[in-house]
């Protein structure tokens, strides 16, 4: 019998995330991101929410993988500046790994490193701001940016 390593829940950060069920090791592979394959067009104008949730994940090549259609928990990552995992892209795939040890409870973030076009808008800033609560949180999703939300 395989016990269970995380699961979805009510997130203090944002909406639903993983949390740890067992002791997770640093670099363990923990699942796929799955969904469909398709593109930014499509995906985009699948969105209705404006409140900065979504479940699509971008790959290198410009397409992206919409955990909306047939994906799976791992949708549910929240954003944190100071991550305990990563995604690492192979093909069209995208997995989740742990960065550091991750005790059962703990909440599984990644990093979203989110890009916008044009300039970053007080609207825009808002939309994505990052409320991890972190010591470093640079107060955004977007990567590398910080907002005055």
């Amino acid at each position: 019998m395989t016990l269970r390593r995380f699961t979805a829940r009510r997130s203090r950060v944002h909406g639903k995330g993983l949390f740890a069920l067992q002791p997770i090791a640093a670099g363990d592979r923990l699942l796929e991101y799955k969904g469909e394959v398709t593109s930014w067009r499509r995906a985009a104008a699948r969105q209705q929410s404006g409140d900065g949730h979504t479940f699509v994940f971008g790959l290198s090549n410009g397409r992206v993988i919409d955990g909306s259609r047939g994906g799976n928990s791992a949708r549910f990552l929240n954003h944190a500046c100071t991550p305990n995992c990563e995604a690492i892209e192979i093909g069209d795939r995208i997995f989740i790994h742990a960065v550091t040890a991750i005790e059962p409870g703990e909440e599984l973030f990644i990093d979203y490193g989110l890009v916008v076009d044009g300039d970053v808008t007080d609207d825009i800033g808002k939309t994505y701001a990052c409320h991890c609560g972190g010591p470093a949180c640079r107060r955004s999703m977007l990567g590398g940016t910080a907002t005055s939300a």
